[in-house]
């Protein structure tokens, strides 16, 4: 995702502003814990609202394809990017019960029916 240094270093700064504009936000990310085509995975959501989750994905660099109907997936080596942009880390657990208490939560089935991505969930 993040793969040449240039652009990561780049994408890097750019979120240690993003941090400073933002303060406090209720961005969440867990632990890179899924496997999918040799590479490590971990989950962003917003435990508010969608918008806010699609601007920060936004502003770190991440790619609208990432997005899985109520997470985004982020690679393990783009995962540092995301928590110096302000991205609190939280256990799968926690994430997942913010996420249902907010609303957000889709099932297995709405997401694959809103995703015509194919990935780690």
């Amino acid at each position: 995702m993040l793969a040449n240094t240039a652009g990561w270093r780049r994408r890097y700064h750019a979120a240690q502003g993003l941090r400073a504009k933002l303060g406090a936000v209720a961005i969440l990310v867990d632990d890179p814990l899924w496997h999918w085509r040799g590479r490590r995975w971990c989950h962003l959501v917003s435990d508010s609202d969608l918008d806010e989750l699609h601007s920060f994905a936004e502003d770190v660099g991440l790619p609208r394809r990432a997005f899985q109907g109520d997470h985004y997936d982020v690679a393990e080596e783009s995962r540092p990017l995301v928590v110096q942009a302000g991205a609190e880390q939280v256990a799968s657990r926690e994430l997942l019960r913010r996420l249902r208490d907010a609303g957000l939560r889709l099932t297995p089935a709405q997401r694959r029916a809103g995703s015509g991505t194919a990935g780690p969930a």
